[in-house]
């Protein structure tokens, strides 16, 4: 808007203010006030614009990685969990711990695009959003912001790490009872683990998450398959009064033991963020249909259907992996431990992810020169490392699960509460402040899953030394 006066010559007072002058008229620029909140003129900042991807990934290859997160084979321990629930209880329990770690990681997500507005932001990691959210949170909070985001900086690394190398093991495993059963031959499980070295390191120099989505898609494929032959033995052999032998209500004592499985086999909080970040269209990620939601259904709906019909189909007699319960001398048996042992190695690459971006945002700042050359060398050195560990340890599985129970109940289920409450807190908790009643009951949750995790995990590795040939669960991973 434009005002024109042509009346006397400018006072003192009004030298200070913006003007133009032409033919001895003097103009003023009045520059309308910004009310952001009646909007007369928005300015608010999109953080997806200014995103610049060179590889950005659709909402389908999003909603293929997620899928292949979450279905890791855990998901054949869930018969097993269905044993300790029951079948009415198992499912019901599936339901809720789907909704609870679910909607942890819809409100990291949640959080971070809050954020990125505020702080102007394109796009943040899991530990740069708590690290955030603490330090323009409230006062008490501020000095927590950096003791926040290295928590979960060590707690990620350390956890998916650990799971890559196990993951190295299961491979190498299932290949060498496959060669050992057919081909008469008796490989040395650490020689085993060394020849996938080279394989896993061209599967680390995938470049991004654009081009490890047909991966992704290749070992959904190979879990399918391998499911789908399962559920074949799992179905044609239900025993005639199945349900009215099996328990619809497991005593309580076991249920925890159901929880402490399924969280650690459901949960994948460590590659929502980097998803996030790599996606064209960030904002499809949460919504009544975003790719969360289609994502963590579909897995619940396996989870359960597996659970459900392994356990009714073995009873009491489900082992800790339902591959366990399956005739090992039958080909379609052995083809489903190929194909697993497929998929999890190509599941290697997704997992490895997380460990390649926090160590490659500890270390780009120091090549500024070549730092193709420094990414590559350093994806070799953490591949090389994570193997040499397998090598070391093959019997790593359960210290990775107490790790893993620690570590996932810390950072999938009491850190996005913890930052939620601290992002909003300002704001306020809505009414009757429901969300801090909501936040307590996720953190009890979390606590429940932190102390019957760890307590399994420490009784599989009493057993391993007790009795080694008994299989044991870790963290997302079950060794066969």
């Amino acid at each position: 808007m434009v005002n024109e006066y042509a009346g006397p010559p400018p006072q003192e007072l009004e030298t200070f203010l913006p003007q133009e002058g032409a033919n001895g008229t003097v103009k003023y620029k009045i520059t309308p006030r910004k009310d952001i909140e009646n909007g007369a003129i928005k300015d608010e900042y999109n953080p997806f614009k200014e995103r610049n991807l060179e590889h950005p990934t659709t909402d389908g290859e999003t909603l293929t990685h997620l899928l292949k997160a979450s279905l890791g084979t855990g998901i054949l321990a869930m018969p097993v969990a269905f044993m300790y629930a029951g079948l009415a209880m198992g499912i019901v329990s599936t339901i809720l711990t789907a909704v609870v770690c679910t909607h942890c990681a819809y409100i990291l997500i949640k959080c971070a695009h809050t954020l990125y507005r505020r702080t102007r932001q394109p796009q943040m990691s899991f530990a740069e959003v708590a690290e955030v959210a603490f330090a323009n949170g409230p006062k008490w909070g501020r000095g927590f912001a950096r003791l926040a985001k290295w928590t979960i900086l060590i707690s990620l690394f350390v956890t998916y790490f650990g799971t890559c190398s196990v993951y190295s093991v299961i491979v190498a495993t299932n290949f060498q009872q496959v060669f050992g059963h057919w081909l008469g031959i008796e490989i040395n499980l650490r020689v085993m683990i060394v020849i996938l070295l080279i394989p896993l390191i061209l599967l680390a120099w995938v470049p991004n998450l654009k081009y490890l989505a047909p991966v992704s898609m290749v070992a959904n494929v190979f879990m399918a398959l391998g499911l789908g032959i399962t559920m074949y033995y799992l179905v044609t052999g239900i025993p005639e009064n199945a349900l009215e032998e099996r328990e619809l209500v497991a005593p309580i004592y076991t249920i925890p033991a159901f929880f402490s499985i399924t969280i650690f086999a459901m949960e994948a909080i460590g590659v929502v963020m980097p998803l996030e970040n790599q996606m064209k269209s960030p904002e499809n990620l949460v919504g009544i249909c975003g790719v969360l939601n289609k994502g963590m259904s579909g897995v619940t709906l396996v989870y359960m259907l597996v659970g459900f019909m392994g356990y009714l189909r073995y009873g009491d007699e489900t082992e800790g992996s339902i591959t366990l319960n399956l005739p090992t001398e039958e080909i379609p048996a052995q083809i489903v431990k190929v194909l697993i042992a497929l998929a999890v190695f190509c599941t290697f690459g997704l997992q490895f992810y997380v460990c390649l971006e926090i160590g490659w945002d500890a270390i780009k700042a120091s090549f500024p020169n070549r730092p193709t050359l420094a990414n590559y060398t350093m994806r070799t050195v953490l591949v090389m490392a994570a193997v040499l560990l397998a090598v070391a340890v093959p019997t790593i599985s359960p210290f990775i699960g107490l790790i893993g129970a620690f570590c996932f109940s810390v950072l999938g289920l009491l850190c996005p509460v913890f930052i939620e409450m601290v992002t909003y807190w300002d704001e306020g908790f809505g009414p009757f402040n429901w969300m801090i009643w909501k936040n307590i009951l996720v953190c009890l949750f979390g606590v429940m899953a932190l102390i019957f995790g760890s307590r399994s995990a420490i009784l599989d590795i009493l057993l391993l030394y007790t009795d080694p040939d008994t299989p044991v669960l870790a963290a997302n991973v079950t060794v066969v």
